[in-house]
């Protein structure tokens, strides 16, 4: 009787230490995790300063700066794209003296998707003490295809942009565009307010005259 029960006396401490050790490695395995995705978010986090004409820009490294396919782009960019959409995103900053009426120029941008799925979303914001305006368009995007005078588009649906009219005293107004797929575009929406300062919290809805 005494030898049956050191068996179960034995074999429950073999248990309790086999749980013990399952649980220290579990744990080990949530914390490489946990390490593993802290690691990735401070990554995904930390950007680079850009300086364009006197605009700096905040961006993630992950923002590849690109010689400018046009003499009229200040600067352009390629982002990376979420898993399993094909578009690719662009970012270019235009930079123009007068850079024209507000409204003329989100008029501009709202014209670059076609009205059947078009939807349009304006605000007005402040970047520091610079005011600037936000639109954010999805739908089909008319795409330019080819050089500008030619005036080629080819449609391509589900698309999104994000494009803001930022004027900077004495450096004119500059004119940031993101366009590409809905979802890639969407998910680098917070790192670009953030490139130029925006925050989305303290932007009020804009509706044109």
């Amino acid at each position: 009787m005494k030898n049956r029960r050191s068996v179960i006396a034995v074999t429950c401490l073999s248990i309790v230490v086999s749980m013990s050790q399952f649980a220290r490695a579990e744990d080990k395995v949530k914390n490489a995790d946990k390490v593993e995705k802290t690691s990735k978010k401070e990554a995904a986090e930390k950007t680079v300063e850009v300086d364009l004409k006197g605009l700096k820009l905040n961006v993630p490294v992950s923002w590849k700066k690109e010689e400018p396919k046009s003499k009229l782009r200040l600067g352009q960019f390629a982002l990376p794209g979420v898993k399993g959409e094909k578009h690719a995103v662009e970012l270019t900053v235009f930079n123009f003296g007068g850079g024209g009426q507000v409204e003329a120029n989100i008029q501009r941008w709202v014209g670059q998707f076609l009205e059947d799925d078009r939807k349009v979303k304006m605000s007005r914001g402040k970047a520091g003490e610079i005011p600037y305006f936000f639109v954010e368009l999805s739908g089909t995007y008319k795409k330019p295809d080819g050089p500008p005078f030619q005036q080629k588009t080819i449609n391509v649906p589900d698309s999104r942009m994000l494009a803001v009219i930022l004027p900077v005293a004495d450096r004119g107004v500059f004119f940031l565009k993101m366009t590409g797929g809905d979802k890639s575009v969407s998910a680098q929406a917070a790192a670009f307010r953030k490139s130029f300062g925006g925050d989305a919290s303290g932007e009020k809805a804009l509706e044109l005259k």
